[in-house]
């Protein structure tokens, strides 16, 4: 449906949160998600500036409807902190530049190319994840720990991004420092100049990265097909930065909530086995739902209008808040529970609209067809490990900090 008209019905206006809200997102936002969507499904929260969408009608309600609500943000710390990328434009500028990556994301390009690469990085850190882990006792029996997040799915994820993008002269800790540093300073609405410097190093670097690989490039990498395609130098950039903000963070925090959720529910776990390749596909889409890597993203509006009966002025900025509206009881039945035999509907993990993200085909891969089968099928007795607390963080993007696990040793 589109944005109501002022005169279709009474409006209010957004009731207000207070700014405490804000502080207390980030350790688990999820009740106070519960909280404001049981009152309205907008609320305007002064401490960013913004209008809080939480309702999955609402946001359904934006992302079909781009003349009222437009992706180009005035004023946007996404386009201060990585450029003008596609992510902040509206059609046809969004779709031309869509255009431009031709078909390096999507299956065809995934079953012959990446699916290979994949494997050979998986191999590669697994074998140092086993490697690193450290040898223990628990309960009688002997196993090795480790953090399945930090010594297994930051670096197979940074690496496959590495490669789809084409930085020869990148390392994979590169792509982790330039994801963080860049992402934390789309979200510095305290404005801290420590943040901002960090950030402006990174975008830095990564136009020099740019700038000095464009001579090799292999023609199977995103940044070949954006020369070839004829995309400005400008737009090459900002759209590598945004890639590289939700290109490395949504895969590895899928991995990691995914196999979380699964260790902590037996049953769905043993559920996912039996199925094998769909089982692995229904937990990550459940996961993504459950927990959405990409929180949140903005939206302004072009003209004053109604959303959901909440009166909402001209240019007034948006949070469009997935992570919420992923949670919605009005669109699923106990949307708290992580449950992977749930009534499948369409969620908003990966957005909606024509701005459904690019990526989604290339995660699912790295994550659900490759990466986490296999890891539960060659490290026997995968388990949490019963000492050590996983720990999870943040809300505009969200994803586990530790998953601390154990396998038996062979």
């Amino acid at each position: 449906m589109n944005a109501e008209t002022l005169e279709a019905e009474p409006t209010v206006e957004a009731p207000v949160a207070d700014d405490g809200v804000i502080s207390d997102l980030y350790n688990d936002p999820f009740p106070i998600y519960r909280r404001l969507r049981e009152t309205a499904p907008v609320h305007w929260v002064p401490a960013i500036g913004r209008y809080l969408v939480v309702g999955f009608s609402a946001i359904h309600t934006i992302d079909h409807d781009p003349e009222t609500f437009t992706a180009n943000e005035e004023g946007s710390l996404m386009i201060r902190a990585m450029g003008h990328s596609m992510l902040r434009k509206d059609d046809p500028e969004h779709a031309e530049e869509r255009k431009a990556l031709g078909s390096v994301l999507k299956p065809k390009a995934i079953k012959t190319v990446w699916n290979e690469v994949f494997q050979c990085n998986y191999e590669r850190y697994l074998k140092d994840f086993i490697a690193e882990a450290e040898p223990d006792t628990v309960d009688g029996q002997k196993v090795l720990r480790a953090d399945f997040h930090t010594g297994f799915a930051e670096p197979y994820a940074a690496e496959n991004l590495r490669e789809i993008i084409g930085f020869k002269n990148a390392t994979w800790q590169d792509i982790r420092r330039w994801s963080q540093d860049m992402i934390n300073a789309t979200g510095n609405y305290a404005d801290d100049p420590e943040i901002w410097d960090l950030g402006k190093k990174a975008f830095d670097e990564v136009d020099d990265a740019i700038d000095e690989v464009i001579p090799s490039l292999d023609e199977n990498t995103l940044l070949a097909h954006m020369i070839s395609a004829g995309m400005p130098i400008h737009s090459v950039r900002a759209n590598i930065k945004m890639t590289i903000g939700g290109g490395f963070n949504e895969p590895r925090d899928a991995m990691g909530t995914t196999l979380w959720a699964l260790l902590e529910r037996p049953d769905q776990l043993a559920q996912v086995r039996q199925t094998g390749a769909k089982g692995w596909e229904r937990a990550f889409d459940e996961s993504v739902r459950w927990v959405a890597p990409i929180g949140m993203y903005s939206r302004q509006t072009t003209k004053e209008t109604v959303l959901e009966g909440i009166r909402l002025p001209a240019g007034a900025k948006l949070g469009v808040n997935v992570g919420a509206a992923n949670r919605d009881p009005a669109q699923f039945e106990n949307p708290e529970e992580f449950d992977i035999n749930r009534e499948q509907k369409p969620h908003l993990g990966f957005g909606a609209g024509t701005h459904y993200c690019a990526g989604a085909w290339v995660a699912r891969a790295q994550v659900a067809r490759v990466g986490l089968p296999q890891i539960d099928a060659q490290l026997p007795g995968l388990a949490r490990d019963p000492e050590r607390e996983p720990r999870a963080g943040g809300w505009v993007f969200r994803g586990m900090l530790s998953v601390p696990v154990t396998w038996q040793c062979n």
